[in-house]
């Protein structure tokens, strides 16, 4: 055995332990995800109650959910800004999610269903003018398995 065998022995082996330390560590956590430091579960009051830091009424985000929602932003970028810009974690803390609201409201606004669909259509363009452009083809039907996944979530 020479020494180059050795050195690559020798660095498989820690690479395993690196691995498998790495593999505890995620076992660790996901068995402890919802639990306080003294091991007790929290209720379920605690996860989905309002943080006293929100000085935001339900009113005032529907508000600003609407408005966004008119300039075009998605439910997600919605979302995004409320994060961002306003210092709202999710808006399903004040009791709707935002297609909800926009619903109620009946505000159009895109679904990523849409966003999916206009993208194959691109593809599916791009594709008969370039025949052989096989990464636009393996791009194609993962927009595909995209849309399947959505209308499989919708049902």
């Amino acid at each position: 055995m020479d020494c180059s065998a050795a050195f690559l022995q020798i660095r498989r082996a820690r690479q395993f332990s690196y691995t498998s330390n790495l593999l505890k560590a995620k076992l660790f956590k996901a068995s402890f995800q919802d639990r306080e430091m003294s091991g007790e579960k929290k209720e379920e009051s605690e996860k989905g109650a309002k943080p006293s830091w929100i000085k935001m009424k339900p009113a005032e985000l529907e508000k600003v959910v609407v408005e966004l929602a008119k300039r075009g932003e998605s439910p997600a970028k919605i979302g995004l800004i409320l994060r961002d810009k306003y210092g709202i974690p999710k808006a399903r803390i004040f009791g709707k999610k935002i297609t909800e609201i926009l619903k109620e409201k009946g505000v159009e606004y895109e679904t990523s269903k849409d966003v999916v669909d206009r993208d194959i259509e691109k593809l599916k363009g791009h594709i008969s003018k370039n025949k052989h452009d096989y990464p636009a083809k393996r791009a194609l039907t993962k927009k595909q398995w995209d849309l399947y996944k959505i209308d499989k979530k919708a049902k």
